[in-house]
């Protein structure tokens, strides 16, 4: 039987350990040359693009020759106004990474000895440039369409009979939403949240092309599909593929997406939904590549990314 690649020595390019003994010359060193690949690890105005500056001797910063904008390798990226040094957000991106199922923020905040607050900006940081490099393009060929509901649910009682049926709307607290998921057989995965399933079939004819296949289960929601594309469906209540219709591997993020709800977070606000939604999504996609890939990958999405609107100053409700 052949070995699972999360057990293989290729899944493992990257050591914790080996970040933490970095010097804070060869941790800088290491963001500047992803920063700045474009020019070959040679740092570049971020404002105006020339590739005539001068360095500090000072500090770790440098100046535009042509424009006068002084820039560090943080300045205009996630991680602008940074406190932390920068081999403390290596470490953390490596833990982020390792984390096959997500991390809690305690325990994010535990690892780095830092305060809780710190750790959540930090994780959901990550998330935000994760989905802004992971949401791109369209989706065809084969591909399956599914939902499932998080949240809402009122406290069950103790005793078995005066327990009531949490299926039901008066037996809801109003806050469920719907995470319904669209996954191209061999490529991506994109996840939307709505209200209910059916509201996201339009931006399901958003992303999926014409003729495209799409293979949904029996819920009703998914009944105007039929008139865009060729549809399948599937009755999970008679088996979990018939006639060459399936959802497995919609299921499969679901089942991932819920353990990181379970296992990890415990409970998951509806506001940040979408931001767990896709961070899934996108560990869903990346599961068969090694991790020192992964850290890369997101390392250079956070310092691709602009500043973020909704979470610098976020506790102090800037």
């Amino acid at each position: 039987m052949a070995q699972h690649f999360l057990l293989s020595a290729p899944a493992r390019t990257l050591s914790l350990t080996g970040i933490m003994r970095m010097s804070d010359d060869q941790a800088h060193g290491a963001f500047v040359a992803i920063r700045f690949a474009d020019n070959g690890g040679e740092a570049f105005c971020p404002r105006c693009g020339c590739t005539a500056v001068y360095s500090y001797t000072a500090r770790r910063i440098w100046k535009c020759k042509a424009c006068s904008h002084q820039f560090s390798v943080t300045s205009g990226t996630i991680f602008a106004s940074r406190k932390l040094p920068i081999r403390d957000y290596l470490a953390a991106i490596a833990i982020f990474v390792n984390a096959v199922k997500g991390i809690s923020a305690l325990q994010l905040g535990r690892d780095l000895d830092v305060q809780y607050k710190t750790a959540f900006v930090l994780a959901h940081k990550l998330r935000e440039a994760i989905s802004a490099e992971h949401i791109k393009g369209d989706l065809s060929g084969v591909v399956e369409v599914d939902g499932a509901y998080v949240g809402g649910h009122v406290r069950q009682e103790n005793e078995a009979k005066d327990r009531k049926d949490r299926r039901k709307v008066e037996n809801q607290s109003g806050k469920r939403q719907s995470v319904v998921v669209v996954r191209e057989r061999g490529g991506k995965t994109f996840p939307f949240v709505v209200p209910r399933e059916a509201d996201a079939v339009p931006m399901i004819r958003a992303v999926v092309q014409p003729g495209t296949t799409v293979h949904a289960d029996e819920a009703a929601g998914w009944d105007l599909l039929h008139a865009y594309y060729d549809t399948k469906r599937i009755n999970h209540s008679v088996a979990f593929s018939l006639d060459g219709a399936c959802t497995n591997q919609a299921e499969s993020y679901f089942s991932r997406l819920r353990r990181a709800e379970w296992g990890q977070h415990h409970r998951i606000s509806g506001k940040y939904l979408s931001a767990y939604a896709v961070e899934m999504a996108w560990r869903e996609d990346t599961r068969r590549r090694p991790n020192g890939a992964l850290h890369g990958l997101v390392t250079a999405a956070a310092l691709r990314h602009p500043v973020s609107r909704m979470w610098a100053g976020y506790w102090q409700r800037d």
